[in-house]
């Protein structure tokens, strides 16, 4: 089925600014940050004590029985997959459940799971364990529990790439549509690692900011005194379809994934290569498979953490992929609002992209107030920008040298 286009219909995100595609557009227009004081559980023994954590309205929250039988990242990504499904208007019950496929990423799967039933363990010796412990803590729980609840019988598989995770799975999607093993998937990321050992481990590296006392503005991609990115949680998950079979249904079609990249670093298991060498492959991977070239890119969703190294990376990377147009392409890094939500971060960005391709609005960059020097990009700063958008690439890149560009157009 060479040729076969790919097409977004719906759109789930499930975020710390913004719960569902309408809240999360308008917080981003506005500048919403999500991070703030870790209320999960006690941090005060911390050296980060911030995060971005996500309140799920009342029509989207669990029963009691849910949550003891999942854990918190299956049950963000079940919210994201309700979501959309209801924005993309499918009827299930008129499809064939065959030929509809799940793909979820996640980083790590189900973190609070492996910690709870860790402590129990060590407290209270293992015939005090969960009987439930191993099926909620696997990582491919998510992509399975949706696949259940919705009794979807085509493809469905688990992608973990780190935070390149969430992109990863909808590039699954894309293929598994594109070569006819599917006429739907419901594709994207999903991560809940605001717990005490994620947050500790992380800080131990020295990846996080400690800006404990301004939350708001510790998230800071490219700011010339970034300290660490935010660690956030959240899912979103996209309906992807072919051209075909949206047009048969009458879909409204949001964007066309037109194409990917993807390479390895192959440097380091957590420093990106010095000068974003495996990032640039990616990017003109992405170029080349969806037929731009770096003049057609009206956007750049960064993959911006706000640390020192991948920022610097990032930035030469795209200077090399996008030559001169990459003075003058509009660069922005939402997770400066969301904060960084590893696994889902590629999934949720991917719904930032494709609403600035139906909105025509390019998102900002919180605290963007002194950018570094040394990043020559066109980065946009606190005010989003209206102007054109006909093409926009989404960079995620992460831990283990996974480097994943999609590409969306205007259909």
């Amino acid at each position: 089925m060479s040729g076969t286009r790919v097409v977004v219909t719906g759109l789930g995100p499930v975020t710390t600014i913004g719960v569902g595609a309408a809240d999360f557009h308008q917080a981003q227009l506005k500048g919403v940050s999500g991070v703030g004081p870790i209320t999960r559980f006690d941090a005060s023994g911390l050296s980060s004590r911030i995060a971005g954590e996500v309140e799920l309205p009342a029509e989207l929250a669990p029963s009691r029985r849910e949550a003891l039988a999942a854990d918190r990242c299956t049950l963000l990504a079940r919210a994201a997959a309700t979501l959309a499904l209801a924005d993309s208007g499918l009827d299930l019950a008129a499809e064939a459940p065959e030929r509809c496929g799940v793909v979820v990423g996640t980083g790590a799967g189900g973190l609070e799971t492996w910690e709870a039933n860790t402590r129990t363990l060590i407290a209270s010796g293992p015939g005090r364990l969960g009987a439930r412990f191993i099926p909620m803590a696997m990582s491919n729980a998510p992509a399975a529990r949706i696949a259940v609840d919705l009794g979807l019988t085509g493809p469905c598989s688990a992608v973990s790439t780190a935070c390149a995770s969430g992109a990863d799975a909808l590039v699954a999607a894309y293929q598994m549509i594109v070569c006819g093993e599917a006429d739907v998937v419901l594709a994207g990321g999903t991560e809940a690692a605001v717990n005490p050992l994620t947050v500790a481990g992380f800080a131990r590296m020295g990846a996080l900011s400690r800006r404990n006392d301004a939350p708001e503005l510790a998230s800071r991609p490219f700011a010339a005194d970034r300290d660490g990115f935010v660690l956030a949680e959240g899912a979103a998950v996209l309906v992807l379809e072919s051209a075909e079979h949206a047009a048969a249904r009458g879909a409204t079609v949001l964007a066309e994934l037109r194409g990917y990249g993807r390479s390895c670093d192959a440097h380091h298991i957590t420093a990106p290569h010095p000068e974003g060498a495996g990032a640039r492959r990616a990017l003109t991977n992405a170029l080349r498979s969806a037929g731009l070239s770096p003049e057609d890119v009206s956007y750049v969703n960064a993959h911006g953490t706000g640390t020192q190294f991948n920022d610097a990376a990032e930035a030469l990377a795209l200077q090399a992929a996008l030559g001169p147009a990459a003075g003058s392409v509009p660069v922005s890094a939402t997770k400066s609002m969301t904060g960084h939500a590893l696994g889902a971060s590629g999934a949720i960005e991917a719904v930032a992209c494709v609403q600035s391709l139906v909105h025509q609005v390019v998102p900002p960059t919180l605290n963007l107030d002194d950018p570094d020097p040394s990043v020559p990009l066109a980065l946009v700063g606190a005010d989003p920008q209206e102007v054109p958008v006909t093409a926009v690439l989404s960079n995620s890149f992460a831990f283990g040298g996974h480097n994943v560009v999609l590409a969306f157009t205007t259909v």
